[in-house]
């Protein structure tokens, strides 16, 4: 399987486009659902109230949503990112991105008046969902191998 977009006959700078716009795409979509109003003013959420809700309500339906609509949240973006630009594929990269992300939306929810739950908790469950994200993909994504002179750059793993 060749990774090389020219030996396909698809085009490098086309790709980048198509992961830019589905990258500007997944983070309107995290907007919008972090964003919306639900009310007025804002909730502290506390951090040990929340643990406590998690850890005892591991069973309960809304508990469950809950832990993976904030651990998912991130998790498309995150991925596109790392596809878009492989140095973030490191830990310490995704792990940095994904708590300025989470704590970047906390504040928004605190400084805007829409009704949501301020939550610390949160933007570390946002952060860890996008470095599980962004780990997996970069290692389910093909490593590209440098070219010997006269060969295509082909996918780690496959034969020329």
């Amino acid at each position: 399987m060749d990774v090389d977009p020219r030996a396909a006959g698809g085009h490098p700078a086309a790709d980048d486009r198509w992961l830019t716009s589905a990258l500007g795409a997944a983070l309107v979509a995290v907007a919008v659902l972090t964003l919306l109003p639900e009310g007025h003013g804002w909730a502290w959420g506390s951090p040990l109230a929340e643990l406590r809700w998690y850890a005892t309500g591991l069973t309960d339906e809304p508990t469950l949503l809950q832990l993976t609509g904030n651990l998912g949240l991130l998790a498309a973006p995150a991925a596109l990112a790392v596809l878009r630009c492989p140095a973030l594929g490191r830990p310490a990269r995704l792990a940095a991105v994904g708590l300025a992300t989470g704590a970047l939306i906390e504040t928004l929810q605190w400084m805007l008046p829409l009704g949501r739950v301020v939550s610390p908790v949160d933007a570390l469950l946002n952060a860890a969902g996008a470095v599980i994200a962004g780990l997996l993909t970069t290692r389910l994504r093909p490593r590209r191998v440098p070219a010997r002179p006269g060969t295509a750059a082909r996918a780690v793993g496959t034969t020329a």
